[in-house]
């Protein structure tokens, strides 16, 4: 009985880490970039666009001449936030594809393709750029069948290296913790991501975001890191 729930905990836990588990043993999935020959560190920033806050956080990027990857929300593609869709693409930046909820784990990999192909044709189409043929599940959450659509579909299931998110227990997110922390652990080929939208909210109010990319830039560059994209 003890070995049963323990069984039960790790497929649990395998659905639900926020790091490499049992899942992720094939060239399906990426949770770290592989080592280039100068020392990179990996922006990324999930449930965009915000009509309000991802704008800000290009205008920062742009400023630093950084270049960053932006996994957005098929929901949240609106009239109102597609010429942001369309800015991110043109500014250089890397546009893969996130979800809005946990749903696609329990879908069979036919569906999680269709759905991944649906997203990439909108953004083709109503962008005319070809998104970065990688997908971030909400909140890094995956199953085996999400992780054979994506792969169907052909597509990379991107994670983030750890303590590379921007969580903050149970206080508010603020820059004043967060750039400390992504700049102390940081290593070469760490993916970070921060939250310049809200999977639910897409006008939640992302100004820690935009603040802890202003001030990380220049701390991980002082430590001799550049900046790459996904893809």
């Amino acid at each position: 009985m003890v070995l049963l729930f323990v069984a039960i905990g790790v497929l649990v836990t395998a659905h639900l880490a926020p790091f490499p588990f049992l899942f992720d043993v094939t060239d399906d999935t990426v949770w770290r970039m592989p080592r280039t020959g100068r020392p990179t560190i990996y922006l990324t920033f999930d449930d965009g666009p915000n009509p309000t806050a991802t704008p800000e956080l290009l205008d920062v990027l742009a400023r630093h001449q950084v270049r960053a990857t932006f996994f957005v929300i098929d929901k949240h593609i609106t009239d109102e936030t597609l010429p942001i869709v369309r800015r991110t693409f043109e500014e250089g930046h890397a546009v893969g594809i996130h979800w809005h909820s946990r749903d696609l784990m329990f879908k069979s990999p036919t569906s999680v393709a269709s759905t991944i192909q649906r997203v990439a044709d909108r953004l083709q189409r109503e962008t005319g750029h070809q998104a970065c043929r990688a997908f971030r599940p909400h909140a890094g959450q995956r199953s085996i069948p999400m992780i054979m659509g994506a792969a169907r579909a052909g597509y990379l299931v991107v994670g983030f290296g750890w303590m590379a998110f921007d969580f903050n227990w149970f206080e508010p997110r603020n820059a004043n913790d967060l750039v400390p922390r992504f700049a102390r652990n940081a290593s070469p080929g760490d993916i970070i991501v921060i939250h310049d939208g809200h999977h639910k909210n897409p006008r939640a109010d992302r100004r820690y975001a935009i603040e802890t990319v202003d001030r990380l830039i220049p701390e991980l560059r002082a430590r001799g890191f550049e900046f790459g994209t996904i893809c």
